[in-house]
């Protein structure tokens, strides 16, 4: 089960694809923070929906939310990957403890080493306002992270 709507969000710091670390303690006070769990860098699905954001990027990153992508890959494998794919937002290596933030979040499988595909907004106030679980070979719908930003800024 993900984290459930209303509770506050495990905090977490991770190296992104620079290798720089980034909290999500690093928002609290200023940006909500969509976070953006999938399994692996380079698979379809995850380019498919990760290219999609950066398409879209305006409302899943401005001066009101930022989106972090969180997977179990290396910092190497994120960094080549961004650049490959243009992806101007954080990418974010849970590989060391592996997926040890994504399963605070309950979107780790043990079992199978990776992150399922989880979506969490978390408010400035470090509160989750929507969760998501899809399942290795679910794509999901961006139109949901959409509304859910959205009803965020309006409740603001």
């Amino acid at each position: 089960m993900t984290v459930a709507v209303g509770q506050q969000a495990p905090g977490f710091t991770l190296k992104n694809q620079d290798g720089a670390e980034v909290s999500l303690s690093d928002y609290a006070g200023k940006q909500a923070v969509l976070l953006v769990f999938f399994p692996f860098a380079f698979s379809g699905i995850c380019t498919a929906e990760l290219c999609s954001a950066r398409d879209d990027i305006g409302a899943f990153q401005n001066d009101d939310v930022q989106i972090l992508g969180i997977s179990c890959d290396t910092t190497w494998s994120l960094k080549v990957w961004a650049q490959q794919e243009g992806y101007d937002f954080p990418l974010l290596s849970d590989f060391w403890p592996h997926g040890a933030v994504s399963a605070s979040y309950g979107v780790f499988s043990a079992d199978l080493g990776f992150a399922f595909r989880g979506t969490v907004l978390v408010d400035k106030d470090g509160v989750v306002r929507f969760s998501e679980y899809n399942g290795p070979g679910d794509a999901r719908d961006q139109q949901g992270w959409r509304d859910a930003i959205e009803e965020l800024k309006a409740s603001a």
